[in-house]
This record gives structure tokens, C-alpha cells and sequence, in this order.
């Protein structure tokens, strides 16, 4: 059975969050809540768009896709394709699909001048470390993720406000 990737449209919307859901629970992960995804369609399809999305069909029906946006690297002064979520649905594993969306993002990459193409994995999934090595992507040993949420974010901006 073939299948076609494409850019993302509005009416893909219910599918992609659908989507969105299987992955976080496939990660053990609260998935977005309904307001959180009423968001994540806006942040998609709205005015101002905060990410690109590509969607994977087969006989019409979304089966997977990948969320990308672009940061910035200075020591190389390009843009970084980020690649934030890929994920095929486990009913549509095994046909190259996220292999094609792989090729599809890294020639995005290349079109748009980027000096970069990165995105994170958990470290127990192993199958998709393989998966990415196959590729030809490298683990960054020595770099760890730091983030902040909710908060922690409110805390430290209070404090810039405040002038601490």
C-alpha cells in the first residue's frame, strides 16, 4: 500500500491531534489537554504560524506526522531545521514512511539553507536511536537538555521584572 506525504492542512487538524495523543501515550506522557490542542491547531493553521507540519496518508487517512521548526545557529550563522515530533502511527509502521519523511525534511533543510538538521530522543527508545543512526545522524554525547515550565518560567520572569 503506497502513501503520499504533504504539507499539513486545517481539515487535517482532528487527525493530527488523534496523533499527537498516541505519541504521548506512547511516551508514558499526558497528552494535550483539549485547550492544549485547540492551541496547538491555532499555532499550526492560524495567523501566525509557530511550526510547520507534514502529514503522511494512506488511502486518505493521516498515519503520521512531523512538526518542525527553525532556531538559529550562530557559530555556523544558518538557520537549524528542528524536528520536534515524528511519529507513525504503529498500524502504518514498517512501509518507509518515516524514512521518507526523514528524506523529505532533510532536503527542506538543504533547500532553505540550513546549516543544521536536529531533533531530540528519549533515551530508552532505542528503536528510534537505531532508526536515526541508520540515517546517518550522530548522538551528541556531552550535551544534556535543560528546560523550564509553568512556574519556573513565571519565577524567573517575575524576577527580570522586579529588576532582580
Amino acid at each position: 500500500m503506497s502513501f503520499s506525504i504533504r504539507p499539513a492542512r486545517r481539515e487535517d487538524a482532528d487527525a493530527f491531534v488523534k496523533l499527537v495523543r498516541a505519541l504521548a501515550e506512547f511516551e508514558k506522557l499526558p497528552g494535550p489537554t483539549d485547550e492544549a490542542a485547540a492551541r496547538l491547531v491555532e499555532h499550526a493553521f492560524g495567523e501566525k504560524a509557530y511550526y510547520e507540519l507534514l502529514v503522511a496518508e494512506i488511502e486518505h487517512e493521516v498515519v503520521a506526522y512531523a512538526v518542525f521548526f527553525y532556531n538559529y545557529s550562530t557559530f555556523l550563522a544558518r538557520p537549524t531545521l528542528f524536528l520536534e515530533d515524528l511519529f507513525v502511527h504503529p498500524k502504518a509502521r514498517g512501509r518507509g514512511i518515516a524514512t521518507a519523511i526523514m528524506k523529505r525534511l532533510a532536503a527542506t533543510a538543504v533547500e532553505r539553507g540550513c546549516g543544521r538538521f536536529e531533533w531530540c530522543v528519549l533515551d530508552w527508545n532505542e528503536r528510534a536511536q537505531k532508526f536515526y543512526q541508520s540515517l546517518g545522524a550522530k548522538h551528541l554525547a556531552g550535551w544534556q537538555i535543560y528546560r523550564m515550565e509553568g512556574d519556573a518560567i513565571a519565577a524567573l520572569a517575575g524576577a527580570a521584572i522586579r529588576g532582580c
